[in-house]
């Protein structure tokens, strides 16, 4: 081969090489042009105000006026000056370890129901889930007027049973019990239709040779369906987790944190003192704690996940 012709093919081989990269970084452009919508919105509404918030956390800054540069005082003051802080984070705790276990559970046992091959299943399963999907404060309203003392459906329903109702909403016993009947109740569609997906996509043959091996209902439950089921119960407690962490919605309609801060939990804290007393810059800080609070359970929950977890 003489040396004129390995140049040619090297010149060709270079302009197809320079055609390819050209043709790589026009699809490369095309399809940067076509998520540019997307990622200007997720900087101008997600990071930019992270940005923002991370920022103001170290100020004194009412929203308005020139921020002041604080430090540290915002988180100290939490922990040392700020009894509502503890409170409003108690209330949260303790909403949480309540409804989570609630709505999981009865997810758990109305996933195991529409599972079974059953006429009229489709209805349930959609009426079950419907409220999941149904605007939150709708829901707050219509249970608002259910929990009237005089006149709502909650306490007639007890008359008619002989039993006198409380005070539910205006009552500081009665009123976190409340809200956390009503979160159960919209919330149990979520976890019942990932857990059904778990149900539908368990391999038939494990149970096919539990029965043969003569086990009953309960224990293929107990050690069959409830340990594949792991996974989606991780899945459930993380998002169930954060979810409730930032309840706000139904304590903001129901009971405006009321009586006597009795369901005022951490996010109705932040967003009272951001708006309500101007406290912007007190406000962020408490949002990165929550922030800190969320992301380290999550972690935890990742990490032991190993010890309870089974995938197959």
């Amino acid at each position: 081969m003489s040396m004129a012709t390995i140049t040619m093919a090297r010149d060709r081989g270079a302009v197809q090489v320079a055609d390819v990269r050209r043709a790589r970084r026009r699809q490369n452009l095309t399809g940067w042009l076509f998520i540019s919508p997307i990622v200007v919105g997720v900087v101008a509404f997600q990071f930019f105000p992270i940005l923002v918030s991370m920022a103001a956390s170290l100020t004194d800054w009412n929203g308005i006026a020139a921020p002041k540069f604080v430090g540290l005082k915002n988180f100290t003051e939490m922990f040392s000056d700020d009894p509502l802080f503890l409170q409003t984070f108690k209330n949260t705790v303790y909403f949480t370890l309540a409804s989570i276990p609630l709505t999981i559970g009865i997810g758990l046992v109305l996933a195991l129901l529409c599972a079974r091959p059953i006429r009229g299943v489709a209805f349930f399963r959609t009426a079950y889930f419907a409220p999941y999907v149904t605007n939150v404060v709708a829901i707050g309203f219509v249970w608002f007027w259910f929990f009237q003392p005089d006149n709502g459906v909650i306490n007639g329903l007890l008359d008619q049973l002989g039993i006198h109702g409380p005070q539910w909403l205006s009552s500081s016993s009665w009123a976190m019990p409340a809200v956390i009947m009503v979160s159960v109740w919209q919330g149990i569609g979520y976890p019942m239709i990932i857990l059904l997906a778990g149900l539908q996509g368990l391999p038939a043959e494990y149970f096919e040779s539990a029965r043969i091996d003569g086990a009953g209902a309960w224990q293929r439950l107990r050690f069959i369906t409830l340990p594949l089921l792991t996974p989606h119960f991780l899945f459930l407690l993380i998002t169930q987790f954060i979810t409730s962490f930032q309840v706000f919605g139904l304590i903001y309609v129901m009971t405006k944190g009321g009586p006597g801060h009795a369901t005022s939990v951490y996010i109705f804290n932040i967003y009272q003192n951001a708006f309500s007393y101007g406290k912007v810059g007190y406000a962020s800080a408490m949002a990165w704690i929550l922030f800190a609070v969320i992301a380290a359970v999550t972690y935890l929950q990742w990490k032991l996940q190993k010890r309870w977890v089974f995938y197959t």
